[in-house]
């Protein structure tokens, strides 16, 4: 068992004193702020909530405390876009030649080969249980949804919903193919299982389709006639004439839609002419869409040619969205699959990474929003933020400011929940290991 690095006082009211937090994710609080964002704040923890948030050593105080010197405290993060049924299945379906067709193929073949309800269930308990040691509050996943999978997957997320429960809060929302919306029995079976297992979220991944106009209709009046949420898949490619956002926001104003829609990766929106990035951007803007772009997946994907070194990073413009008043965030995407062979479910990885690859340093101090506040509001959850009377749900480090925090992985972090310490130990790969047909 480990506990990171934080020896907290064993009494149900205590003080953490001189902690840095970003001003961003104080709630309700106007303290100020050094350069980087940070507000230097001692917290006061009573029967596992915040008592109070106050400047660094100005009261000292009964109760027993701890300082931590400086060091950086973040709200437990939110991870608003994931793969729980795909993840961990590189060992037996590695991607062949790390591209995207090749992803999506072998991702087929071994949702058609393996993905029962043991199988898929196993998987997501160990993912979700490597998130919540890491300090992850909420997550959206996204489950596969065609033939026989529906039956299948649904069933199981509904189960680990439940079972998670007061450590993970989960949301789920269907992934097939634009030209799957065409079919009515098709839509059928996923608004069903919706009904039945979801979480009042519907969506699919678009691409140019000649039909591309009606399947979204299809959705959007699905949407509203259910009283449903959107989320998307967007133009996953470093083709320009990718343009499924510009339709979906104005498939949004021609419906006068009024629930929250979510599109992610949008990575073409990036290479299109100034001119045509300005314009689809304020259509974004106008139909009140947010972005949630996945750095760490498509830098790995996107533009990956044998032998030719890629010649971009495959995010979306996400500066020129956030400059234009659209919500942005960053999110892990997948784990361990075919769409990407790494990651940990780790926002505080995702956040350091994304710092790197979208250069979000330089650029204002509250970026970290982006794993926090902005998509918890997208989930429409209260999480990402510390408040008066919230729940003392924090993730302790040592570190005194971000290049401290970035520069390492912040590997003995402490995450709280209702001021206590969890058990940060991570699951072992091994105990995978049956379902990669391979004994450990």
């Amino acid at each position: 068992m480990t506990t990171g690095f934080a020896r907290l006082p064993d009494a149900s009211a205590f003080r953490l004193s001189d902690l840095r937090v970003p001003a961003c994710l104080i709630e309700g609080g106007d303290l100020p702020a050094d350069r980087n964002g940070l507000a230097r704040v001692d917290l006061a923890i009573a029967g596992g909530r915040i008592a109070a948030i106050e400047p660094a050593r100005a009261t000292t105080g009964a109760e027993p405390a701890l300082s931590l010197d400086g060091g950086i405290v973040l709200p437990r993060l939110v991870d608003a876009h994931v793969h729980l049924d795909k993840g961990h299945i590189w060992p037996r379906s590695p991607n062949p030649d790390g591209t995207f067709p090749g992803a999506l193929n072998t991702v087929g073949a071994d949702r058609e080969a393996n993905w029962s309800a043991q199988d898929v269930r196993a998987r997501m308990d160990f993912s979700l249980r490597t998130a919540f040691a890491h300090g992850t509050a909420a997550m959206r996943t996204h489950l596969d949804s065609l033939g026989k999978q529906i039956g299948i997957s649904w069933p199981v997320y509904a189960e680990l919903r439940a079972e998670w429960a007061g450590r993970i809060a989960l949301q789920a929302t269907p992934l097939f193919g634009a030209d799957a919306a065409l079919d009515p029995a098709h839509m059928q079976a996923v608004i069903a299982a919706v009904k039945a297992h979801g979480d009042k979220l519907l969506g699919c991944v678009t691409y140019m389709i000649p039909e591309l106009d009606r399947a979204l209709d299809i959705l959007f009046l699905a949407a509203i006639e259910n009283g449903f949420d959107l989320d998307f898949h967007v133009d996953e490619t470093n083709d320009p004439a990718a343009r499924s956002l510009e339709h979906i926001a104005d498939a949004a104003l021609r419906h006068r839609f009024e629930g929250k829609i979510l599109c992610g990766h949008c990575c073409s929106l990036a290479l299109q002419a100034p001119e045509d990035g300005a314009r689809i951007i304020a259509k974004v803007r106008e139909a009140g869409i947010a972005v949630v772009s996945l750095p760490l997946c498509n830098m790995y994907l996107q533009d990956r040619q044998q032998g030719r070194t890629p010649r971009w990073r495959g995010v979306t413009a996400l500066h020129e969205l956030k400059a234009a008043g659209v919500p942005v965030m960053i999110a892990s995407d997948n784990t361990r699959d075919p769409f990407y062979a790494y990651g940990d479910l780790d926002l505080v990885e995702v956040l350091r990474e994304g710092t790197r690859i979208l250069q979000l340093d330089h650029s204002g101090p509250d970026w970290a929003n982006a794993v926090a506040r902005t998509p918890a509001q997208a989930m429409g959850i209260e999480a990402g933020v510390i408040t008066v009377g919230g729940p003392a749900d924090l993730v302790l480090t040592r570190a005194r400011d971000w290049t401290e925090l970035f520069s390492r992985p912040q590997a003995d972090r402490t995450v709280l929940i209702s001021g206590r310490a969890i058990d940060r130990t991570l699951p072992d790969y091994r105990e995978l290991d049956h379902l990669m047909g391979r004994a450990s």
